[in-house]
């Protein structure tokens, strides 16, 4: 059986979310079309499915890690401020664009709440069984 640390990043979250768009629970929203990802972009994104983009890979960023909570993705998806004249500066990435697609993965059951010592989501063996026959394709054309 493959896992995602067998397969190439971009490929996975190119197949990835071409298998989300299929998916009836990952829905991009209205307002995602207009808003920046984070502070520290200019622009919305240009790419018509970029949300389905972000959330292969913030399944692959919670596959990796294990437990995840939403400061922590902000982290990932940060970036350094432009300030003009000034040095630039890190920013967090948008909160509410992760918190949607973490909803939207626990409503589709790929995700689940941690309570306990450390706080967070982790996949549920529902969204691994996915990760992974993706992850066994990709390796499968590999090999042909």
């Amino acid at each position: 059986m493959a896992t995602i640390y067998e397969v190439p990043a971009d490929k996975l979250n190119e197949i990835l979310a071409e298998a989300l768009k299929k998916t009836e629970e990952f829905k991009m929203p209205e307002w995602a079309s207009f808003v920046k990802t984070s502070v520290a972009r200019a622009r919305p994104p240009q790419e018509r499915d970029w949300w389905y983009k972000r959330v292969a890979s913030i399944l692959r960023q919670i596959y990796i890690r294990g437990i995840v909570g939403v400061n922590r993705l902000r982290l990932r998806y940060g970036g350094k401020k432009n300030r003009g004249a000034k040095p630039e500066e890190f920013r967090k990435g948008g909160g509410k664009i992760v918190r949607t697609i973490l909803r939207q993965a626990e409503k589709a059951g790929f995700v689940e709440k941690v309570e306990g010592k450390k706080k967070g989501r982790q996949l549920t063996k529902k969204g691994l069984e996915f990760i992974n026959k993706i992850a066994e394709k990709i390796k499968g054309e590999g090999k042909s």
